[in-house]
């Protein structure tokens, strides 16, 4: 598969704030992060997680998990004899995600780590699937393909990498353009900006084995499956 739209990949937009600057802005909003993302992303990050078709028994890691609707999910998924990590930059938002799974009573089912994704502190092979829902598009573009390759690294050589994320792959709608014009001018708060998911992932060395565009309140999002390019 040919990857599409590379000569318009310069325009994807930077991400000027700082990996400290980010962890104190999503503690500051973790507790109340359901309330931004419930009505939006949420029912596009399920759909990805369903897309991922995670089995029970399997090794899943949730780069990204937010406040952890999508990790309890996954955690139930796995079941007993699974297993199930999930990392994120901010121990607020690891705080959040301890009281929903503690609630379910699947805390001591899950290992939980406050990291940066560009350097994962797992073992190589170490995960059947790895699950990102509009994470991967918080990263600066130059560290966009350091993230994959950690994600490459630690997933098994027939695993799975699935990713919901906001795309510009669409082209030039009317609010993907505001959007954008909003990370431009406040970029510490609208910190995440739409990107070319599928040609990243080639790039990076990954086969695209499903692919949905959807949009949320009119911006495109990507749901990507793949594995490695060299798996069967």
């Amino acid at each position: 598969m040919k990857a599409e739209n590379k000569s318009e990949a310069p325009q994807v937009l930077p991400v000027p704030r700082t990996k400290e600057e980010a962890k104190r802005f999503y503690d500051k909003i973790s507790r109340a992060y359901d309330y931004f993302t419930g009505a939006f992303e949420r029912k596009h990050a399920e759909r990805a997680l369903e897309c991922l078709s995670i089995n029970e028994g399997e090794a899943v890691l949730e780069i990204g998990f937010g406040s952890g609707h999508c990790l309890k999910r996954i955690v139930q998924s796995v079941g007993e004899t699974g297993k199930a990590c999930g990392i994120d930059i901010s121990a607020g938002m690891l705080e959040v995600t301890k009281r929903r799974l503690g609630k379910a009573q699947l805390i001591d089912r899950v290992s939980l780590c406050c990291g940066d994704a560009a350097k994962l502190p797992y073992t190589d092979n170490a995960f059947d699937a790895i699950f990102v829902s509009f994470t991967l598009e918080l990263f600066d573009t130059p560290e966009i393909s350091k993230v994959l390759e950690e994600v490459k690294r630690v997933l098994r050589p027939t695993g799975r990498l699935g990713i919901a994320s906001m795309s510009r792959e669409s082209g030039k709608s009317s609010p993907l353009r505001l959007y954008e014009w909003a990370h431009k001018k406040w970029p510490r708060y609208v910190d995440c900006r739409p990107i070319y998911l599928e040609e990243s992932l080639i790039n990076a060395g990954y086969r695209i084995r499903s692919k949905e565009m959807t949009r949320m309140v009119g911006l495109p999002i990507e749901i990507i499956v793949a594995t490695k390019a060299t798996s069967d």
